[in-house]
């Protein structure tokens, strides 16, 4: 049990680091994590009938 868990262990370790290094060499490689920049409208309609019965 105790080697699953350093197992378990050593591949978070090696997980978060690849995020990590990933996060700051991608950019480099053509990777983009900026957010798309547009206006989104949606048109809702707000019914206060609805709510009268309860």
């Amino acid at each position: 049990m105790k080697r699953v868990m350093l197992s378990l262990g050593i591949l978070i370790i090696v997980a978060v680091g690849s995020l990590l290094g990933y996060t700051y060499i991608g950019p480099y490689f053509g990777a983009d994590f900026s957010a798309p920049v547009e206006e989104v409208r949606i048109p809702i309609v707000l019914d206060s009938t609805s709510l009268e019965g309860q």
